[in-house]
This record gives C-alpha cells, sequence and structure tokens, in this order.
C-alpha cells in the first residue's frame, strides 16, 4: 500500500513538472537554460525567430543577429542576456520581424565580470 501512495505522488509531481512551459533549469519563458562561455556562440529559437549571439572580448559587448525563419510576422521581439554575475544585460527594443527579416542585436556589456551566461529572446508584450 505505502509503495503505491509513494508511486502515485511520484506521478503527480512529473505531471505537475510536464505540464510546466519552463524548460527543466530554466528561470523565464523562453529561456533555453543554457550556460555559454565567453568564447561560444549561442544559438537559440524560439516562434520562429532564430538568434546567434556570441560576447566580443575585445568590444566588452555581444553581437548577433536576429533572423525571422517564419512565414508570419512576429510582433514584438527582444533579447535579454543573463550574466553569471547576476546582472541582466537588455532587454533591448521591441520590434516586429517581418518574415526573411534580420535585424543585428548588440547588447554592452562593458564593465562586466562574469564567466558564463545565458541569452533568450522575448516575444509579445506580456514578458516582463
Amino acid at each position: 500500500m505505502f509503495l503505491s501512495h509513494l508511486q502515485a505522488v511520484i506521478l503527480g509531481i512529473a505531471l505537475i513538472a510536464c505540464g510546466s512551459n519552463n524548460p527543466v533549469g530554466s528561470g523565464e519563458e523562453g529561456e533555453s537554460g543554457t550556460q555559454y562561455r565567453l568564447s561560444d556562440t549561442a544559438t537559440e529559437t524560439r516562434s520562429g525567430i532564430t538568434l546567434v549571439m556570441s560576447y566580443d572580448n575585445q568590444k566588452e559587448a555581444f553581437t548577433g543577429t536576429l533572423t525571422n525563419t517564419s512565414s508570419e510576422t512576429v510582433q514584438q521581439v527582444r533579447v535579454e542576456i543573463h550574466l553569471s554575475n547576476g546582472r541582466e544585460l537588455g532587454p533591448t527594443s521591441r520590434i516586429n520581424m517581418s518574415p526573411g527579416q534580420e535585424t543585428n542585436v548588440t547588447l554592452d556589456g562593458r564593465g562586466q565580470r562574469f564567466d558564463r551566461w545565458s541569452v533568450h529572446i522575448e516575444i509579445g508584450s506580456s514578458e516582463h
């Protein structure tokens, strides 16, 4: 009897976790939770928007591109970076992206000391 109760509790926890909109290890919807090193290039995709971003040590800035790979206009797209020191860079200004549109993204990291970073795409007005 105890074993079946324990199994029911574990199953309930698993079902709750599967119903979550957040990927494991993620702090916000849309975050992959991937921690990148300073030398890494991040590639993240959300709702047809692909972000490719890397850290430029010389400029002390994150640079990259956003591309709408979908056949629809994606409304209010922006980018945010979280540093291992607890600081947040961005988000960038919201933009509407037409199908096939590509735009450059830059976030200033001057004066920040960190060894890992994560990045995510935000879409729509409901995200902080």
